[in-house]
């Protein structure tokens, strides 16, 4: 009906557009940069928090995690400690993380929902003479929950395999493609230095972000072979069993004769692998906790039980990954919420320059007002062409800001590899903000141009 009525004020309006379409598009560019500035700033906020979400979900919710500190030294007598007043210096001995503080931190804490050690060792995986990098690692079946990973194919480790040590394996997807290919690996045979591990299992592949880390407890699957914990300790290496003489020459050598084997092709190799001096039986230990409000409690008693353990030396660290992206998380909704304000500023700006071109288009316009107003046309005809004019020019921005807006989120993801996610909310925001920019900034002009004396106009 609105249309109907007033389709004449409106195609007048689009024929002054036209008419000066530099002015326009100048006009225009204001809410053109401003509509794309805030489509892209909330798709690089709506890709950050993707991002952390996913990294919420790779590290596992109400897990702590406790790893070797890097700078004491846990075996050999002589440890660098600080003492309660900030002092280091004395001679204690830890033998770093083991098994007894598993059992120790399940035993005292009721808060503790699931537990697994984890043991890694670094090898080489040799087929048809070609050579792959891999994890050896020990773990307990609650690995798999704790870190939210899921069999393609296969089962977990059983209570027989796991509390035997049974020389069995779950192999990551890399693994899989790169040595078995199209075939199926379960029930095959992998060897680890003189071990033959059944496999039991594939992990299914999962999407990692290069920004995850280890510092979170993060790492990538694809590339592991997972053994049963008491596996590793029974068949491969207990570093807790290790004997003076041995840690002497393992740091003469800088590392160890750990050796892998992919059988199943003409050549069959064995490559001796360099290990650090990591003297630690375990090289993790990952706790998950009932409920997130007993997050920092159960650390601060783990803290202390492992504090108390190991001879009062701070040989560990304790990391609440979950927390910490939290934080991240909310940093970062900060940092959006300042670049969307910024981004709607620009918006505001375009609406100011909207105004101030439409006013001078009144006082350049003023004869053809007055010609209008002789021959018949109301007020509120003058009113409806001038509004027409401004909502149409952010209208048309509106839109190739949208498309602009699209691209240049694209061009951030290629460009600078920052993920970035675009919202119908965030479009449909940008766009209406847009209109109503046009409306509110372009009633002021218009009213004043029906304001004007015909008289006067015409004399002008």
């Amino acid at each position: 009906m609105f249309i109907k009525q007033y389709s004449h004020d409106i195609i007048i309006a689009i024929d002054a557009i036209i008419a000066n379409r530099v002015k326009s598009i100048l006009t225009a560019l204001g809410i053109i940069f401003g509509v794309a500035a805030v489509i892209s700033m909330l798709a690089i906020g709506n890709g950050a928090e993707q991002e952390i979400l996913e990294q919420i979900k790779l590290v596992g919710i109400n897990n702590i995690v406790i790893t070797p500190s890097s700078y004491i030294v846990n075996q050999g007598g002589s440890n660098n400690s600080e003492n309660d007043d900030g002092k280091v210096g004395g001679k204690k001995f830890s033998k770093g993380l083991t098994l007894h503080d598993v059992e120790a931190i399940t035993q005292i804490l009721p808060t503790i929902e699931k537990i697994t050690p984890v043991i890694s060792f670094n090898y080489s995986a040799l087929l048809d003479g070609k050579s792959k990098p891999v994890v050896l690692e020990g773990i307990e079946n609650d690995y798999f929950d704790l870190f939210n990973i899921k069999l393609s194919s296969g089962t977990q480790f059983n209570k027989s395999q796991t509390k035997k040590g049974l020389p069995v394996c779950v192999i990551g997807d890399n693994i899989k493609t790169q040595f078995f290919r199209q075939d199926d690996p379960i029930g095959k045979y992998i060897k680890c230095g003189q071990n033959w591990l059944k496999i039991i299992g594939v992990v299914e592949r999962r999407d990692f972000t290069s920004s995850a880390s280890d510092e979170l407890g993060i790492s990538s699957s694809d590339n592991k072979i997972f053994i049963p914990i008491q596996t590793i300790l029974l068949r491969f290496k207990n570093r807790s069993l290790l004997r003076a003489d041995e840690i002497a020459k393992a740091n003469q050598r800088g590392g160890s004769n750990g050796m892998i084997m992919i059988i199943g092709g003409s050549e069959q190799k064995e490559e001796p692998i360099d290990t650090d001096n990591n003297l630690n039986q375990l090289d993790k230990i990952i706790v998950q906790v009932k409920e997130t409000e007993q997050l920092n409690q159960t650390a601060t008693l783990i803290k202390r039980i492992l504090f108390r353990r190991h001879s009062e030396l701070y040989d560990f660290e304790i990391t609440i990954p979950e927390l910490l992206l939290k934080q991240q998380q909310k940093t970062k909704n900060i940092f959006n919420v300042v670049l969307g304000a910024i981004a709607g500023i620009s918006l505001i700006v375009g609406g100011i320059g909207i105004m101030n071109i439409m006013l001078a288009s009144v006082l350049e316009r003023i004869r053809e007002i007055g010609v209008r107003q002789a021959v018949g046309a109301k007020q509120k005809d003058i009113i409806a062409q001038f509004l027409a004019e401004s909502t149409l020019i952010s209208l048309t921005g509106g839109i190739i800001g949208i498309i602009l807006g699209v691209i240049l989120s694209r061009v951030i993801t290629v460009m600078f590899d920052i993920k970035t996610i675009i919202s119908v909310f965030s479009i449909v925001i940008a766009f209406g903000v847009s209109v109503i920019i046009g409306i509110t900034f372009g009633y002021l002009p218009a009213k004043k141009a029906s304001e004007n004396d015909p008289v006067i106009s015409l004399r002008s």
